[in-house]
């Protein structure tokens, strides 16, 4: 009888630990899925950005198309201004970061705006330009703060023009 009492406790100890077990994996696992998923989310975040940025260079490059305006004004600029001819009005698509927020606002070439009437596109805290002749750098600070810089190289004849 007595041995039976002990087979009992060997048997619901040793279902205790293997519980205790599954338990610890399953909490190690969710953990490592939901660190996973928050590097993926910020990896996402990171190249949207870029590759929006890219799209829009792309889509803009020809000769005096892509400008920039605001910041220093001479390396580094707060708005990439990219324009087109639609029936002989000169329009300007404006990318810029505002109030959390890259924006982009299409309106008439020197048409007044206010910086919030740009529609908000991604959350971000800063968005900055660089221009040296040759090379466009953008420079991106998501709403976590990472950094993530693209690089493109208008192929239009005259390149970008800081206006």
């Amino acid at each position: 009888m007595r041995q039976h009492h002990m087979d009992g406790l060997f048997v619901l100890l040793s279902f205790g630990v293997f519980a205790v077990c599954v338990l610890l994996v399953l909490l190690t696992g969710a953990d490592v899925c939901r660190s996973q998923t928050e590097r993926d989310q910020a990896a996402w975040s990171r190249r949207t950005g870029a590759q929006y940025l890219t799209a829009k260079l792309r889509h803009a490059d020809e000769a005096g198309a892509i400008g920039f305006s605001g910041g220093d004004g001479a390396l580094w600029y707060d708005t990439m201004d990219l324009r087109e001819e639609i029936d002989g009005e000169t329009y300007v698509t404006r990318v810029y970061c505002y109030d959390g927020y890259i924006r982009e606002l299409f309106t008439v070439d020197g048409g007044v705006y206010a910086p919030e009437d740009g529609e908000p596109v991604m959350a971000a805290q800063e968005l900055r330009f660089g221009w040296d002749g040759e090379l466009v750098e953008a420079v991106c600070v998501d709403a976590d703060g990472q950094v993530s810089r693209s690089y493109f190289a208008p192929r239009s004849g005259e390149g970008a023009d800081p206006s």
